[in-house]
């Protein structure tokens, strides 16, 4: 019968396979229509994503640019330095950068991409938040002194069986047994290494074991263990490298966005200064236009009557000159509106408001020389980059000792000790003076009474042989860590070299204001002479109109010299690393959440209320030295023998000028410049708007002091302020540095006075998690400024 059902079977399952062949079987669907076009061509649609976000009014709100046939506009905007580097930081939740190395000038023709090309590469104020709290990235302090929270573990299992047992009529053949088991257990990590076990476990049973004094019992236990390691994991220093490291990441991070900042605040100033340029620029064009045009009109009369000098060709020549003059006004009209909406920009303002910004501040021309010694040494000490270089030597060091450690032998000492308790119930308020095996008896009256107690002493040795992969770290930890001081002495070697370019730049640029100064005087000189001399005809008319156009070339010379001189002064103090007092900026940590207040205080009342244990030689190493003073008016300690204390620039007290050295200005009367006009450009020539107006003629030594050189000074950070911005109040407390940065506030402060610099105290914050975005107008030297706050 058996042998018949196989042979059937088989027959079936060879016919199935006849029939269904090898192709996989299809599945049925009820209500199929069969008809897929819906279906077509809709995985590969692009389409936009739900985000519900406000567009920033800079955005909405821009007006149509200014360009050579647009160049209408409302009003100028008089814009300080301090004020564009104030509004560039208070607008700055993502740092802005153009992120190019080009010459001077050219750099205008390029519109920024960073943000849109790399926004994941970006610079925010939430980085430094974010690193202390992303688990991705590492994983903060927090994160860290998590491994030594005490740990809370339960279980409850319940199992039932119904099994037959080989056993004779003496025992139950059929095992029938219910059994609940709880355990919960409390672990607590130590900074030593040592662990802490404290844990429960309470067992029912009920069986039908003929043998068992009572059908059903409770035995339950309470158990203390100790688990310390006598050489590897052992002591505080191992122990708490993971915090340490999550401390480095943050300092780390903190000097990422400090050297962020650093970039914007000096492309900033560069910006500025360009814009300064292309004024300047503009009005030696104008200025060309303008002598071309009454040249090429005198000619012009002399022609229609036919007096000698006014020859065809001549007509001609001073025709062609003007109209060479007058497309070098439309290109630096478009270089300006250029530069301008560049630090526009930088600013985090609109392209176009109605607005145009002209520079207030006029540049340095004081000679400012610097001890190259003082220099050099705080150039080392205070560079952003070498600070950050050695945390990551830091780094390495702690996770060399974590390696190391790993090369001992795993030997923990253990101890238990347990109380027993066994009972006919689990657990009741009165105490019945039952014990086991009474019926009626409990378990944790057993327990409390201490009749049953248990205790274990060992030690447990792990030792792996060879040490292959511990080794294989260690070698690798090593490696990083010469990997890292190899990095630390060459950028070292790189700081002094480009410090050093930057000192050559400093002495070459101030050189060649002065020489392109007095090539402006020669060439304002030459015209005036050749043009005396054409008047009666001893001098041909090619001879003025070179003249001409070397004076206006000689002009735009000295002013892209003089702020290329200003533009080397920025990047000196950048070299040095004090471009941020420099600029009057101080890094700070912004507010916190009002709960945040209320549970710092709660923690400092529970430390109040704590004892002090002094953990002796397990405690750890020092691995930093304060908080690292960002003014000069902040105490620091000397590290390595050399001052924290930043170098000011001494401008050079100069004698009376002589024919090599004459002191860069401008000529006393130049061209008349009035408020920013619109001029048609084929007309008649009109005045162009310059900043704050002509620079006088030679000023006297004496004034030549640190006022007028912007040299660095110590900072006034806790003097209250009679200016605020926004309704916030512009006073500055001293603050110490913190690991945390919720958000960027920056202080722009000067206690100087005089010509070039800035007495305002302005704090601006950014502040964010408050999950509101604000607009605030500020009004500044009577024009508006929209400044969006964060959200």
């Amino acid at each position: 019968m058996s042998r018949q059902i196989k042979r059937t079977g088989t027959w079936f399952l060879i016919a199935l396979t006849l029939l269904t062949g090898c192709q996989p079987i299809q599945p049925f669907y009820l209500n199929d229509d069969g008809d897929l076009s819906h279906y077509l061509d809709v995985a590969t649609d692009i389409e936009h994503t739900e985000v519900y976000y406000e567009t920033l009014e800079e955005v909405s709100m821009a007006r149509a640019p200014l360009t050579v046939a647009n160049p209408q506009f409302d009003s100028i905007w008089e814009l300080s330095l301090e004020e564009a580097v104030q509004t560039a930081l208070s607008n700055s939740k993502v740092i802005r950068t153009f992120g190019q190395v080009q010459q001077f000038g050219q750099i205008v023709a390029s519109a920024p991409n960073r943000l849109t090309a790399a926004p994941d590469a970006a610079t925010s104020v939430y980085d430094p938040a974010l690193t202390e709290t992303d688990p991705q990235r590492g994983g903060g302090i927090e994160q860290a002194l998590s491994n030594f929270d005490a740990q809370f573990n339960s279980s409850a299992t319940w199992n039932a069986t119904d099994r037959p047992q080989n056993f004779t009529a003496v025992f139950t053949p059929v095992l029938v047994e219910d059994q609940v088991t709880i355990n919960n257990e409390i672990t607590k990590r130590s900074a030593t290494g040592t662990q802490w076990f404290f844990r429960n476990v309470s067992i029912y049973d009920d069986s039908n074991q003929t043998i068992r004094a009572l059908p059903s019992d409770w035995f339950t236990a309470l158990e203390a263990e100790i688990r310390h390691p006598l050489l590897r994991g052992r002591g505080t220093q191992v122990n708490r490298v993971p915090v340490v490291l999550a401390r480095i990441r943050t300092d780390i991070s903190l000097a990422e966005f400090e050297d962020s900042v650093q970039n914007l605040v000096s492309e900033v100033e560069r910006a500025y200064w360009e814009l300064y340029f292309f004024y300047r620029n503009l009005n030696a064009a104008m200025a060309g236009r303008d002598s071309a045009l009454a040249t090429w009109k005198k000619i012009n009369a002399l022609l229609e009557v036919g007096q000698r000098g006014g020859t065809a060709d001549q007509e001609a020549q001073t025709r062609e000159q003007y109209y060479l003059f007058v497309n070098q006004v439309q290109n630096a009209l478009n270089d300006l509106y250029k530069s301008e909406t560049r630090l526009r920009y930088l600013m985090g303002l609109a392209p176009t408001d109605g607005r145009l910004i002209r520079p207030a501040d006029e540049p340095v021309t004081a000679r400012l020389d610097f001890d190259w010694n003082s220099i050099l040494s705080e150039a080392l000490q205070r560079s952003v980059n070498i600070r950050r270089q050695k945390w990551k030597i830091k780094q390495r060091e702690m996770e060399m000792i974590a390696v190391r450690n790993t090369l001992l032998p795993q030997l923990d000492v253990v101890a238990l000790y347990r109380w027993l308790g066994m009972g006919d119930q689990y657990l009741s308020t009165n105490r019945r003076g039952l014990d086991f095996p009474a019926v009626g008896s409990f378990a944790w009256d057993e327990l409390f009474g201490g009749n049953y107690q248990e205790s274990q002493l060992g030690f447990q040795l792990n030792i792996p042989i060879g040490f292959r992969e511990e080794l294989a770290n260690v070698r690798k930890a090593q490696l990083e860590l010469a990997r890292e001081t190899a990095l630390l002495e060459e950028m070292e070697l790189e700081v002094s070299h480009r410090l050093t370019d930057a000192i050559q730049e400093l002495a070459s640029q101030y050189a060649a204001v002065v020489a392109n100064y007095n090539r402006w005087v020669a060439a304002e000189q030459r015209v005036e002479s050749l043009q005396a001399i054409y008047e009666v005809g001893k001098v041909t008319l090619d001879l003025l109109l070179d003249a001409q156009r070397f004076r206006a070339d000689a002009e735009t010379q000295y002013y892209q010299a003089l702020v290329e001189y200003n533009t080397a002064v920025m990047v000196v103090h950048l070299r040095k690393g004090s471009i941020l007092e420099y600029d009057g900026v101080l890094l700070a940590e912004g507010p916190w959440p009002g709960k945040a207040y209320n549970d710092a205080e709660q923690v400092a009342h529970q430390r109040d209320a704590s004892y002090f244990w002094k953990y002796g030689y397990n405690r750890p190493d020092v691995i930093s030295h304060g908080p690292f003073a960002q003014h000069s008016g902040a105490s620091q300690p000397p590290i390595g023998g050399l001052s924290m204390q930043p170098t000011p620039a001494n401008p050079t007290t100069l004698g009376v000028p002589s024919s090599t050295e004459v002191l860069p200005a401008p000529l006393s009367n130049p061209a008349e410049i009035s408020p920013l006009p619109q001029p048609p450009l084929q007309s008649a020539p009109q005045s162009v708007p310059q900043p704050a107006g002509p620079v006088d003629s030679q000023p006297n030594p004496a004034s030549v002091n640190e006022a007028n050189a912007r040299p660095l000074i110590p900072m006034s950070i806790n003097a209250p302020s009679k200016k605020t911005l926004a309704g916030v109040a512009a006073t500055t407390t001293k603050t110490e540095p913190s690991v945390r940065l919720t958000s960027a506030q920056v202080t722009v402060s000067d206690s100087g006075t005089g010509a070039g610099s800035r007495p305002t105290d302005v704090t601006a914050s950014t502040p964010v998690g408050t999950g509101a975005k604000t607009l605030q107008k500020i009004s500044v030297k009577n024009s508006k400024m929209k400044q969006l706050g964060g959200k």
